[in-house]
């Protein structure tokens, strides 16, 4: 249902959005761009400003049924994009290097369809999320009161993978992407001349000893149910000065399980043993969490509805690449309906997310929206 002349159209669109990347929790023109975009197809209603910049599209039969979400994300990411293309992002230090503005898309394209062949019971929820990057938007949406009014049965997600063959989606029931948590350690002493160190208080000792100690709490391994990763990101001590003997000190953590629940342990672990290491040296010790994403779990029903959609259209599947030590916000949307992310290989030689020189590849555009489409008339029908 799919015209040249849509794709074409939803390809300067998706090139459009690629120029003008905004980061999460800034999205108020990405979001504008969404809305402005929605309105020709004429859906039941158009919500804004979930959870922050969120945008959501319902297409309402009318006719009691489920209701089945769709997400893409708005957000963009922090990256000085190092590509020649004539749509290379004129933002300095910002760009669409994880594929967004292509899923934003592809949910437009659903909605082109949908449009003009309405489903025959239920409704669609086409969900624009902002602030994915930082694991905070879906869960703002959820929690936002204008979300229960669309509360959705069944939620669906592709995110492009490189990696993976050129139209070919990685899935499987159970764990897709691993629970993950930045954890800031905040340790503070006394500063002292460095001629008399022992005149102040240095977490230069703690900081040392609480290194080796986070990297021993999760070392990784098999993606089974007591996988645990600890990863030292960042560490700061004192002033880069020679004179000063430091007084205080940071420490950046990532936290990573395959679920929310050993999360929780894991966290616990590691502050404790901060703890212990501040009370040991005389120092003070505060904590921060950072981009905190919950797991993103498979149900087996919508892995199987996911599955039957891509065997009706022919487009290959397998569970190459997955589960994935990568995180996605998107498993809060299955806290309350079955859910099921997909990830759709570009190609196996594709530059990789996040890197400068990554361009979402628009001819995945008619195959993600035509597996959105299959599901929708699986679940929904036509009017």
């Amino acid at each position: 249902m799919l015209t040249n002349l849509d794709l074409i159209d939803l390809t300067e669109f998706r090139r459009a959005l690629h120029r003008h990347p905004e980061l999460s929790g800034e999205e108020v023109e990405t979001a504008r761009k969404i809305a402005d975009a929605l309105k020709p197809l004429s859906p039941t209603r158009i919500l804004t400003g979930l959870g922050g910049h969120g945008v959501a599209a319902v297409f309402d039969s009318g006719i009691d049924g489920p209701t089945v979400l769709f997400r893409a994300e708005l957000d963009a990411l922090p990256i000085e994009e190092r590509n020649d293309i004539a749509w290379s992002s004129l933002i300095r230090g910002k760009s669409h290097v994880c594929g967004h503005d292509g899923h934003m898309t592809m949910l437009l394209a659903l909605g082109r369809m949908i449009s003009r062949q309405p489903v025959a019971h239920g409704r669609v929820v086409l969900m624009f999320q902002p602030a994915e990057e930082d694991g905070s938007g879906a869960k703002a949406v959820v929690a936002d009161p204008a979300y229960q009014d669309i509360q959705a049965d069944w939620a669906f997600a592709i995110h492009i993978e490189p990696g993976r063959p050129f139209g070919y989606v990685s899935t499987c029931p159970g764990l897709v992407n691993c629970a993950s948590l930045g954890l800031k350690i905040k340790l503070g002493g006394k500063t002292a001349h460095a001629a008399d160190p022992e005149d102040g208080i240095s977490p230069a000792h703690a900081v040392a000893g609480l290194i080796l100690a986070l990297d021993a709490l999760g070392q990784g391994g098999s993606l089974d149910d007591d996988f645990r990763l600890v990863t030292v990101t960042h560490v700061q001590i004192g002033e880069p000065t020679f004179g000063v003997a430091p007084g205080a000190a940071e420490v950046f953590a990532t936290l990573r399980t395959a679920g929310d629940e050993g999360m929780e342990h894991l966290e616990t672990e590691a502050r404790t043993l901060a703890i212990t290491a501040a009370k040991k040296f005389g120092l003070s010790v505060d904590f921060e969490v950072c981009d905190n994403f919950a797991a993103s779990i498979n149900d087996p029903d919508a892995y199987v509805v996911a599955t039957q959609a891509m065997d009706a259209i022919n487009v290959p599947y397998g569970d190459a690449g997955v589960p994935m030590r990568a995180s996605e916000d998107f498993g809060v949307f299955g806290w309350g309906a079955k859910a099921a992310m997909l990830c759709l290989g570009p190609g196996e030689d594709y530059a990789a997310l996040h890197n400068p020189d990554y361009d979402f590849p628009d001819d995945l555009i008619p195959i993600g929206s035509a597996i959105f489409e299959r599901i929708t008339r699986d679940l929904l029908g036509s009017a």
